[in-house]
């Protein structure tokens, strides 16, 4: 038996047929072209659906069912993705839509949850039952699994893990708060504490490794100048690992999981990064003294990791 994973996006509808160990038969994409109207955007996810069965040499009856792992907040049991800002999507019934094309259950959640899922049941995360998952990118995502299952809460929309104050009355974050845990350990956090750092010191390695020029600033910039010993570049790094250690270590004390996994392109790092966060995590979490540390490890899936997570989401229900 298959499972076919929906990784939507605003720029990109990629889809894969999954069999039950995580290893995709067949994948394909196409553009999503955000500003048409919603229902010509699924009856593209249809259609691509649709072509990847007869692409495989396989019939409908050989397909359990669909996952969606969509950005915004989804309401996963009424099948609809309630609000998504870079689609301008409000309560679109997508679930209901889609099986206008292909008549198969379908279950949908957050990209991010479908994620940690992904990771979970294919990943980093695999034979683990308790799992904090969190994203670095554009903002911070996340995604909780209690005893094997996704977390999302009464109204099934969890979890905002990026959304975590860990300083009162701080930066001002993408949600209207302040001090948010996106708002220092995004990779768009990162990219501003690193030009600040620039513009206080201007003689910092940093300016040579961008060619002067603020513009090509990113999320290397920093940690690739801290490795040359850039004393303004080591600052930076150390303030982001802080904040970050800050969220995960609070995500401990509540749930205890056996394992923290991060993924974005961040990671890339590898031990640079996760050696001294896991240091850092180690002193601040309740009772770190006494009780078993918490790995944090690096997501694994990468590119794969929308696919197989959406068809994970499948399993998963």
């Amino acid at each position: 038996m298959y499972y076919i994973g929906i990784d939507f996006g605003g720029t990109n509808i990629k889809a894969g047929i999954v069999d039950v160990n995580g290893n995709i038969l067949i994948q394909g994409s196409v553009k999503t072209f955000s500003k048409r109207p919603y229902q010509e955007i699924i009856k593209d996810m249809g259609e691509l659906c649709i072509s990847l069965v007869n692409k495989a040499g396989l019939k409908i009856t050989d397909i359990h069912s669909v996952g969606i792992g969509s950005p915004g907040s989804i309401d996963s049991r009424n099948g609809i993705v309630k609000y998504a800002n870079n689609l301008k999507w409000h309560n679109v019934p997508i679930v209901a839509e889609l099986k206008h094309y292909i008549d198969l259950p379908v279950f949908i959640s957050n990209d991010a949850n479908c994620a940690a899922l992904g990771e979970a049941l294919f990943g980093s995360g695999k034979g683990m039952k308790n799992i904090i998952f969190l994203t670095l990118g554009t903002g911070v995502g996340g995604g909780i699994i209690i005893d094997g299952k996704l977390f999302e809460g009464g109204d099934p929309a969890g979890a905002e893990c990026g959304h975590l104050v860990i300083k009162m009355g701080g930066r001002k974050c993408t949600c209207g708060r302040r001090g948010c845990l996106e708002a220092y350990a995004s990779a768009t956090a990162l990219v501003r504490s690193t030009k600040h750092a620039m513009k206080t010191n201007p003689d910092s390695l940093m300016w040579k490794y961008v060619n002067g020029n603020l513009k090509n600033v990113d999320g290397r910039t920093s940690f690739e100048c801290a490795k040359m010993g850039d004393a303004a570049a080591k600052k930076v790094v150390d303030f982001y690992e802080t904040c970050l250690a800050e969220g995960i270590a609070s995500f401990i004390n509540i749930f205890r999981p056996e394992v923290v996994l991060i993924g974005g392109g961040v990671c890339a790092q590898g031990d640079y990064l996760i050696k001294p966060l896991q240091q850092k995590v180690d002193n601040m979490y309740y009772g770190g003294d006494i009780n078993p540390t918490v790995p944090i490890k690096v997501a694994t899936l990468k590119n794969d990791a929308g696919i197989l997570g959406a068809a994970a989401l499948c399993l998963n229900r």
